[in-house]
This record gives C-alpha cells, structure tokens and sequence, in this order.
C-alpha cells in the first residue's frame, strides 16, 4: 500500500529550458549559447552548487569569471532563473488532492537559487510536506544518500513509496532504495500509475 507520493521537480513538476537562460546571458556576454554552456559545464560550478560544495555567493563569483562578466548578483540569479516555464506538467490539483490522503515530498537535484524561486512562483509545491533537495542533504541522485533521506521525509517503508522522475538513471536508484519508482512521462501517465496502486486524490 502507498503511503508517499514523492515527485520529481524539474520536468516533472515544473519544465525548464536551459537554453532560455544561455540565450539571456549571450546578449550580455558576448558569448554564444553553446560557449556558455560548454564553459559552465566545463567548470563543474553546477554540480558542485547542487550538491552543496559550494553556496550561491560562491557560485555567482566564479561563474561570472568563467563567462567573463560582472554584474550585480540579483541580476545574474534572475537570469538563472529565467529558465523555468510559467506553467506546471502536472496540475497542482493532483498533488493538493493527493495530500489529503497520503504525505507528498519533493525529491530534488536543485540548487538554492533556483528552489527558491520556484517556490515563490510556483503555488504547487505549497501542497508538499517536506522537500529533500540535493543542495541541502549534500547528495545527488543517484547517489543512495538522497534516496534514504527522503525515505525518512516519507515516514514510511521505502515500499510504501511511489516516486517518479524524469531520469531513467534515477528511477532505478529508487528502486534499488526499494521504492516504487516509475519514469515520468506526463501527467496523464502519472495518474494512471497513481490509480492502478489504488491511490486516489478525487
């Protein structure tokens, strides 16, 4: 029997699109889309802002030296978080339905800027009781760290948890936590995944 619900946030809840934010930053650098996102990628400043190695300040500083810019801090995090969409994948009904009768929990690769953001903008994640984000437990998916923190944000047995998530690689580290874990491929997927356990959210 599931107790959790645990999703995704990027391209499961909320889409984004990297693209949007490179295209942004060329108007201020000079630099091309792709040249932007070879050097960020590059310098691993990403993975080490969400695996919290290092904080936002950090990350804004060596960032802006590896594309060559300097400008103010609230203007480079805007421009950061430029790439999300105004719209959510699955309907906030769903989940808000969903915590009626089961814990929900967020289970997250994310950096600090871009969660904090998200929640401001995005009333969806209002319907969610706890948020095991990567930058916080210090772990990435896949790593199995992650998994187990959010399996005591769940509160239950890792059997009694459905997670989903767009990553094929990180459904199965799900499942080897033991939890029941399917790879998201839209809402309407989701829920009949959801309802084919007896879950409900009506």
């Amino acid at each position: 029997m599931i107790r959790t619900v645990i999703f995704d946030l990027g391209r499961v809840i909320v889409p984004f699109d990297f693209m949007r934010g490179y295209r942004a930053m060329s108007e201020i650098c000079g630099l091309s889309p792709d040249e932007i996102r070879g050097r960020l990628s590059a310098s691993g400043l990403v993975v080490e802002l969400e695996a919290g190695r290092i904080d936002e300040v950090e990350f804004n500083t060596h960032a802006q030296e590896v594309l060559g810019t300097s400008m103010p801090r609230e203007q480079f995090e805007a421009i950061w978080f430029s790439v999300f969409l105004p719209y959510t994948l699955i309907p906030e009904s769903l989940v808000a339905g969903l915590r009626r009768n089961y814990r929900t929990v967020l289970l997250s690769n994310t950096n600090p800027v871009h969660f904090r953001g998200i929640r401001a903008n995005y009333p969806i994640l209002d319907h969610f009781d706890a948020f095991v984000l990567s930058h916080e437990v210090g772990a990435m998916k896949p790593s199995p760290e992650i998994y187990q923190a959010a399996i005591l944000a769940a509160q239950c047995k890792p059997a009694e948890c459905f997670f989903t998530d767009d990553v094929a690689e990180y459904v199965e580290g799900a499942r080897r936590a033991g939890m029941d874990a399917v790879l998201f491929e839209d809402a309407g997927q989701v829920e009949r995944e959801l309802r084919a356990r007896g879950v409900h959210w009506d």
